[in-house]
C-alpha cells in the first residue's frame, strides 16, 4: 500500500482485479439463471412431447418449441408463449392481444402449465377446424346461389335495390333534419 499524506491509498491494480472478479462472478450468476430458465422450459417441452406427436400434420400455426432469446421462451404460436416469471421459478403462459399481454396461466408446476398449453392448443385447433368449415360452407352456398334459377337471382337484385334506396332516403332525411336543426338553433 502506498501512503499519501498519512492516508493509505489502495493499490489500483489490486482493486481493479477485485472489481473484475466481482463482475465475473455476477456474470456467472446471470448465465446460470439463464441456463436454469432454459432448462425449466426444456422440462416443459418434454412434458408436452405427447401433445406434439398427436398434432395434425397441417397445424403449421403452432410452433411448440423453446427459442433462445432474452428471456428464453417456449413458443406455442405466434402470439402465445411460456416464459419464466421474475422469480425464475414460476412459469407464465401469456398471450399477446390487441389489448395487451394477458396471463393465461401461472404456476410453479410443470404439469399445470402443460395442461394449460394442451387445452390452448386444442382450442386453437377446434377454432381452425370451425373456420375451415365456415369457409367451405360459405363457398358451397355461393356456388348453389350462382347456379340458382334466374327468378331467385332477380328477387335478390330487387332486395338489394330496395336496400340501397332505403339507405339513400335515410341519408337525405338525416341531412334535412340536420339543416333544420342548424336553421332553428342559429336563428
Amino acid at each position: 500500500m502506498i501512503e499519501r499524506k498519512g492516508k493509505p491509498v489502495a493499490d489500483f491494480k489490486r482493486v481493479l482485479r477485485e472489481v473484475r472478479i466481482a463482475h465475473a462472478e455476477r456474470n456467472d450468476v446471470i448465465v446460470e439463471l439463464r441456463e436454469a430458465e432454459q432448462m425449466r422450459l426444456q422440462l416443459l417441452a418434454e412434458a408436452l412431447e405427447g401433445v406434439f406427436d398427436d398434432l395434425p400434420q397441417d397445424a403449421e400455426q403452432l410452433m411448440l418449441g423453446v427459442l433462445p432469446g432474452q428471456p428464453p421462451r417456449f413458443w406455442v404460436d405466434a402470439t402465445s408463449f411460456v416464459a419464466m416469471g421474475r422469480d425464475k421459478r414460476q412459469y407464465q403462459f401469456v398471450k399477446d392481444t390487441r389489448l395487451g399481454r394477458t396471463v393465461l396461466a401461472e404456476s410453479a408446476s410443470v404439469e399445470t402449465i402443460a395442461d394449460a398449453v394442451t387445452r390452448y392448443v386444442a382450442e386453437r385447433l377446434v377454432e381452425r377446424e370451425r373456420a375451415i368449415e365456415a369457409d367451405w360452407l360459405t363457398t358451397a352456398i355461393r356456388n348453389r346461389t350462382a347456379g340458382a334459377p334466374a327468378q331467385h337471382r332477380g328477387a335478390e337484385n330487387v332486395a338489394m335495390v330496395w336496400g340501397i334506396a332505403g339507405f339513400g332516403l335515410g341519408m337525405i332525411a338525416g341531412m334535412v333534419l340536420l339543416v333544420a336543426y342548424a336553421w332553428f338553433t342559429a336563428g
